[in-house]
């Protein structure tokens, strides 16, 4: 093949690219209980398509950069720099109704309790609402679980846009590099919410999320208090 055939093949893988891949990637965890912050990737690496993430097409309620799926876990790549005046962004929060927007900043000096909080938004919970979260500085890692109950890290960095669905067990931690600025968005009040695995196996979000996506049931434990954490989460 000659130079001309080559530059249009890269010109057509360019052209090809989902822009989410630079500032989103998704992929299998390995077993260890090593430091949260590393990667985490299993030997050989097994990355996750953005299909095998996104939404059940039974459910997509806006189409831009969206593709049917198994997991629920929506994404964009945005303009972090014009978050405030982003048109693109004005048309994902009217069309999937957030109407709550905050920006919160996580790193060691600002908490003075930052190890602890880290480690309880590490811990396996779910919401009963989507937890919504737009990188504008930094990164950091959402964890979610798979139909075989096995862990997919998601690295969120600047310009990517994230939807965690409600009823899906997730977590959060922050990478090596310790910092994160974000945007959360909400549909109404913002209610900041944790129940625990397992106890919040029975729970109506839960049970819609297992229905919808075609996860198998786990044992329903009555909740209790201990397996609710409200805190102004990440």
């Amino acid at each position: 093949m000659g130079v001309i055939g080559h530059l249009y093949e890269e010109e057509e893988e360019y052209h090809n690219k989902d822009p989410r891949e630079e500032v989103i990637e998704a992929w299998y965890m390995d077993d260890s209980d090593d430091n949260q912050r590393l990667p985490h990737h299993r030997k050989p690496k097994e990355f996750v398509s953005f299909d095998k993430l996104a939404e059940n097409d039974r459910l997509l309620k806006f189409t831009m950069c969206m593709t049917p799926s198994e997991l629920g876990v929506l994404s964009w790549r945005l303009d972090a720099d014009k978050y405030e005046t982003d048109e693109e962004l004005n048309k994902i929060r009217e069309s999937r109704k957030y109407l709550y927007m905050d920006i919160i900043e996580v790193f060691p000096e600002k908490l003075s309790n930052y190890e602890d909080m880290i480690k309880k938004f590490f811990e396996e919970h779910l919401h009963i609402d989507e937890e919504v979260r737009y990188c504008l500085a930094g990164s950091g890692y959402f964890d979610v679980r798979d139909h075989n109950d096995a862990w997919i890290r998601i690295w969120v960095k600047k310009g990517g846009l994230i939807v965690v669905p409600a009823g899906i067990y997730h977590r959060f931690t922050l990478d090596s590099s310790n910092y994160i600025k974000a945007v959360r968005l909400f549909a109404g009040d913002p209610v900041w919410t944790a129940y625990y695995r397992p106890h919040a196996d029975h729970l109506p979000a839960r049970k819609q999320y297992v229905e919808t996506f075609g996860l198998r049931e786990t044992t329903a434990h009555a909740i209790n208090d201990d397996a609710i954490h409200r805190v102004d989460e990440f």
